[in-house]
């Protein structure tokens, strides 16, 4: 299974499920940056009321303009980008019980800012940071390294096809437009993705706004881990019927 996705920077726990549930990850790093969108920003959400909120966002140059790909884009202030992460990230779940984990996945994080000023780097390693801890073990590859086609459907379907993936895992953004045609031709078999909707779990009823960062501070990287999986093989079930 593969799971295509743009690096966030400290993804949303919708779409962290969705890459944990796959086998690969390929970083789609090679279409247009969005300044709305999460590759240069996580939603952080207070422990104690999620419905208080406050962006993180990294300032971020765009060499070329409004059509400049993400794996183009720069920090334009890698110091202080470096200090606000760790300052904010503390001052949100510094008090958590499970603090220790999260602020070893911050770290790893933090030394990023050190080797490199794309900002596709930093949300890449936030990424896969979090999904470590949680005990993924899948592999990472990235987009601009593939052969595809032009079309956004038939684009994921050969990326797909590429590395061999013989499902590809589509989250709730790309049911309004996928098009399945593309993926039968090459094979490859669609998987609806979707986190739990109409739940009291306070933890998937903010997956698709907050930083997973939250749900880590509310239940640990075990007990996450173990909601991610049950998720996992519920999608395994489905596509083995």
């Amino acid at each position: 299974m593969c799971a295509i996705h743009q690096p966030n920077l400290f993804p949303r726990l919708s779409t962290l499920a969705k890459l944990y549930a796959a086998d690969r990850w390929i970083v789609l790093d090679d279409v247009q940056f969005a300044r709305r969108d999460y590759q240069h920003r996580a939603r952080l959400t207070a422990m104690d009321d999620p419905a208080r909120q406050q962006w993180l966002t990294l300032p971020t140059r765009l060499p070329h303009g409004r059509p400049t790909l993400i794996s183009e884009a720069r920090l334009a202030e890698p110091r202080r980008s470096r200090r606000t992460v760790e300052l904010l990230v503390r001052q949100y779940y510094g008090r958590s019980r499970h603090w220790s984990a999260i602020r070893e996945a911050l770290d790893t994080v933090l030394a990023e800012f050190d080797t490199t000023d794309r900002v596709a780097d930093v949300a890449r390693m936030s990424t896969l940071a979090l999904l470590t801890m949680l005990g993924w073990h899948g592999e990472v590859l990235s987009s601009g390294a593939l052969p595809t086609r032009p079309g956004r459907s038939e684009r994921l379907a050969d990326l797909a096809a590429a590395t061999h993936s013989t499902h590809y895992l589509c989250g709730t953004g790309g049911m309004r437009y996928l098009v399945p045609h593309p993926f039968a031709v090459r094979g490859v078999d669609v998987l609806f993705f979707h986190t739990p909707v109409d739940t009291v779990d306070s933890v998937w009823h903010w997956a698709r706004q907050a930083s997973s960062l939250w749900a880590l501070s509310r239940r640990g990287p075990t007990g996450l881990a173990v909601e991610l999986k049950a998720r996992q093989q519920t999608l395994l079930q489905g596509a083995a019927v």
